[in-house]
C-alpha cells in the first residue's frame, strides 16, 4: 500500500549512498542552495528517465540560480547505476538503493518489472519533490508511469514565482 504524502509536511530523513561515493540525506540541500529538487526515477532500464535526467542537467545552473540544487534517486543497485552513468551526462548526485519501505514513505507508485530484461527488482515510478528551506515539501508530483513528468521549464518558472517574496505564494494542497 502506498500512502499519500502531505503537501507542506516535512520531507522524511532518507539517507542513501550516491554513485559519487558520498552518503547523503535526500531532502537536505547542499551548501550552495537552500532548497532541493529530489527526482525519483525508475532506473537504468528506462530511456525516458535517462532523457529526463540529462535534460535536468542542462538546466542545473538555472535551478541553482533559484537556490535549488538537485539529487536523483532510484532503487537500482550500485552496479546498475554505474552502467546507467555511461548514458547520463549529469553532475548532480545520483543516489541508489531506494528500498520498498522508503518508496512507500515517499508515496510513490511501485512497479514489478515486466521481465528480467527490464530489471531484477521492484522499482519506483517517477516522483518529484521540491523541498524548501524549512524542510517542507513545497511541490509534489507523482506518476504511475514513465510518460507523465513535469515540464522542467514550467517547474523552474513556478519555483521562481514561489521564491519571489513579493508573491507571498503558500504551499498549495493543504486543505483538510
Amino acid at each position: 500500500m502506498t500512502i499519500k504524502f502531505k503537501a507542506g509536511g516535512l520531507f522524511p530523513t532518507l539517507t542513501l549512498p550516491t554513485y559519487q561515493g558520498e552518503v547523503i540525506d535526500l531532502g537536505k540541500p547542499s551548501e550552495d542552495a537552500s532548497w532541493r529538487l529530489v527526482v525519483v526515477y525508475r532506473g537504468k532500464h528506462c530511456p525516458l528517465c535517462t532523457r529526463y535526467l540529462n535534460e535536468l542537467e542542462a538546466m542545473k545552473a538555472r535551478f541553482l540560480q533559484q537556490g535549488v540544487d538537485i539529487v536523483a534517486v532510484s532503487a537500482d543497485s550500485e552496479a546498475q547505476v554505474a552502467q546507467h552513468m555511461e548514458q547520463l551526462s549529469v553532475s548532480f548526485p545520483v543516489a541508489y538503493g531506494l528500498t520498498i519501505e522508503q518508496m512507500q514513505t515517499l508515496g510513490v507508485y511501485i512497479s514489478h518489472p515486466r521481465s528480467e530484461q527490464e530489471t531484477d527488482h521492484p522499482f519506483s515510478e517517477p516522483g518529484l519533490f521540491v523541498v524548501n528551506d524549512q524542510g517542507q515539501v513545497q511541490i509534489i508530483d507523482i506518476s504511475n508511469g514513465p510518460f507523465v513528468r513535469p515540464d522542467l521549464n514550467v517547474l523552474l518558472s513556478g519555483i521562481a514565482f514561489i521564491r519571489n517574496p513579493t508573491n507571498n505564494y503558500p504551499i498549495r494542497g493543504t486543505y483538510e
